[in-house]
């Protein structure tokens, strides 16, 4: 090697190692009491573990769903997907302790540290009770005999609320903050304000005697005089959503269903049908006995109807109208669904025409006789000239009975 080569190597060796020395030097450099070194690594540390906590998650989730697939029920496999969002925390709370150990805090900054991820561990914990509510739900459904649907969500989201506060509630006492003298300043507050939302509370006990005594559920088609009517979609705390059959939403407050009667038409065990059927004074009693057999034969032996004791059926005659002889049905059928009813009611009224055609009768309508009366001396006794419908027959403004036409 000649001495000009020679030179370039050694010259090349000691930028080098100047180098390292520089590196090393800002390396080791003071920055807020710590080395640069060991800043920039615990900057590192959570950025990856930020950057990794969903993948850690989802490798965790997956092992767990696969090993909760094998069991017989669905709540693991619920809960594993509630979990998901609480474990994620997990890779963080491990950098976070790495980087306290790396950093070596001492007396307050390790204690605010260690009260950090004290934090950080209530968070986690809290939040997983709370997601974790939902899959406990479907656990408690088979009880639903004891406890309905709406008692079961309300039960739900108070639980959920509970673990809220409680949650909120530790964190604030991590921090030194009190909680009994801010729990004692809300109940001052709380005098003023449930002043103000007497309303509140009133509809929320409201709410719980609806669901207590199960007046309704969910889907069930209801109406209160004057309030609304239409199938309940949802019982809040305060209200309940009703949609009427425009399907236009109405959002009436607890109290109102609590106060009102309510009639629930989806707890009905029959449908009735109750008619009057008028037939003209001229069908004879042969012929009126005949229509009340034959309709009563024919509720009888339709299934579609519900027979005595299961349900009362009446045919009479019920009396004697202005234009006509009444006769009463009264019966019910074994479907509550208003189409099916519809379709039922509907071949019955054809029943009945056909009935009262064979009966060689038929319906009457409002009608009224106009006598003519000659006022001379050898007038004969009145005649009837007209036993139509009114709309043949006119009275004139004079009042003497005589027809539009002169």
């Amino acid at each position: 090697m000649t001495a000009g080569a020679q030179g370039t190597s050694n010259a090349a060796a000691a930028g080098l190692d100047q180098f390292v020395a520089s590196f090393f030097e800002v390396w080791s450099a003071d920055l807020f009491g710590f080395s640069t070194g060991q800043v920039v690594s615990a900057g590192i540390i959570l950025l990856i573990a930020y950057a990794f906590r969903a993948l850690i998650s989802r490798i965790f989730i997956r092992t767990a769903a696969r090993l909760a697939s094998r069991t017989g029920t669905t709540f693991d496999d619920d809960l594993v997907k509630a979990l998901e969002g609480p474990i994620k925390i997990i890779p963080v709370l491990l950098a976070l302790f790495i980087v306290v150990e790396l950093l070596g805090f001492e007396g307050e900054a390790r204690a605010t540290a260690m009260r950090l991820q004290t934090t950080l561990m209530a968070v986690m914990v809290f939040w997983a009770l709370y997601r974790a509510v939902d899959p406990f739900e479907h656990v408690i459904l088979p009880l639903r005999g004891a406890f309905s649907i709406e008692m079961i969500e309300w039960f739900t989201k108070a639980l959920k609320i509970f673990f809220a506060l409680v949650g909120a509630a530790v964190v604030l006492e991590l921090w030194g903050v009190p909680v009994g003298p801010i729990l004692a300043g809300l109940g001052i507050f709380g005098v003023a304000v449930a002043l103000g939302a007497q309303d509140l509370f009133k509809n929320l006990i409201a709410g719980l005697s609806i669901l207590i005594e199960k007046r309704f559920a969910i889907g069930d088609w209801i109406m209160v005089d004057g309030v609304v009517e239409g199938t309940v979609e949802r019982i809040n705390f305060r209200s309940t959503m009703v949609r009427r059959f425009d399907k236009g939403p109405v959002y009436v407050p607890n109290s109102k269903l609590s106060d009102n009667a309510v009639t629930n038409f989806s707890r009905m065990t029959h449908r009735r049908i109750y008619w009057k059927i008028g037939l003209t004074y001229s069908t004879t009693t042969e012929q009126l006995g005949y229509v009340r057999d034959k309709v009563f034969e024919y509720i009888m032996t339709n299934t579609d109807f519900a027979k005595p004791p299961e349900a009362s059926s009446f045919v009479f005659v019920d009396g004697f109208n202005d234009s006509s002889i009444d006769l009463m049905i009264y019966c019910f059928t074994k479907t509550t669904n208003w189409g099916e009813w519809l379709a039922i009611k509907q071949d019955f009224a054809f029943a009945v025409r056909k009935i009262v055609d064979d009966a060689g009768t038929s319906f009457a309508f409002p009608s009224q006789s106009i006598y003519m009366e000659d006022m001379s001396e050898d007038a004969e006794i009145p005649e009837i000239v007209q036993a139509h419908h009114p709309r043949d027959w006119g009275v004139s403004r004079d009042g003497r009975g005589e027809s539009e036409e002169g």
